[in-house]
């Protein structure tokens, strides 16, 4: 009896120790039920450092670019403001407005434009193998007959210039007239271009002071000329133009000068040898862009 007593303890022992060693399982296995919940969807949770990670970068990205619009803001106006490197003295030559700035320049500019399509093409091809630019000075009652020239001459990257809108001599005329001449042409520019000029050449030179107050209150730099070509003086069977041309002009030539060429075949013809002798002479083709400019008042 006492051994069936210690036998049926021992196996109520071996019992109560089995349902204790299967109890920490079950609370484990729940546990790990829920960490396997928090672990088994990765793509979930990836997802969400992804979303969260392109919201940071999204962020950063902004706040770079913002910076960067910022900074390139400040950079174009500092630009604009550290570009004019030139100015137009009392004898509308150009000259530097600091140190270290080329001296040996020359202005190129054609007046009395647009006239043909063929031409101009010429002259701004000679300008790109140059790469030069020239102020191309257009009369307002030729825009209207053939916007499509100044278009042209616009989208191949060359300034224009306002020269009145008939080519009168202004100096004489009321200042309602040379309003009218003047502002018009502003107009047309600005609406076949988007952009209005900023400088502008009287016809025959002739602007006096009544030209010269309307120019500056549309912030136009009024300018004639240093240097003449004489081109306006040549005709179609007169010989040997080309070597006129280069002649008139080397003859006057001077650093900062503000070279005044047409639209004419036979300066065409002659452009090309001309800015190859200049550039033979040591001389560059300055940037109108970097000419400084009156404000508008």
């Amino acid at each position: 009896m006492g051994t069936k007593t210690a036998a049926i303890l021992l196996t109520a022992c071996l019992l109560l120790s089995a349902c204790t060693a299967t109890k920490p399982d079950s609370v484990d296995s729940s546990n790990s039920a829920k960490d396997q919940s928090s672990v088994s969807s990765p793509k979930a949770n990836s997802k969400q450092a992804d979303s969260d990670e392109q919201q940071t970068v999204s962020k950063t990205n902004t706040q770079t670019d913002k910076t960067d619009a910022e900074s390139n803001g400040t950079a174009d106006s500092t630009t604009a403001a550290t570009n004019k490197m030139y100015h137009l003295d009392k004898a509308y030559n150009v000259i530097p407005n600091q140190q270290g700035a080329e001296k040996k320049v020359v202005l190129l500019t054609f007046d009395d434009g647009p006239k043909e399509a063929v031409m101009i093409n010429k002259i701004i091809d000679i300008l790109d193998k140059h790469k030069a630019k020239a102020i191309f000075f257009v009369n307002g009652y030729r825009v209207k007959e053939h916007p499509e020239l100044l278009k042209l001459i616009h989208d191949r990257g060359q300034p224009i210039g306002n020269h009145s809108w008939d080519h009168i001599v202004l100096k004489n005329k009321s200042e309602a007239e040379v309003k009218k001449q003047i502002e018009t042409v502003q107009k047309i520019v600005k609406d076949t271009t988007g952009q209005a000029p900023v400088f502008f050449r009287p016809p025959h030179g002739a602007g006096g002071d009544v030209g010269r107050k309307v120019a500056k209150e549309n912030g136009l730099l009024y300018m004639t000329w240093s240097v003449g070509s004489l081109d306006w003086t040549m005709r179609k069977s007169q010989p040997h133009k080309t070597e006129t041309l280069l002649k008139n002009v080397t003859e006057q030539l001077h650093p900062g000068s503000n070279i005044l060429m047409h639209e004419l075949p036979w300066t065409a013809e002659a452009l090309d040898s001309l800015l190859t002798r200049l550039e033979q002479k040591g001389y560059q083709f300055v940037d109108p862009q970097s000419i400084e400019v009156p404000a508008s008042s």
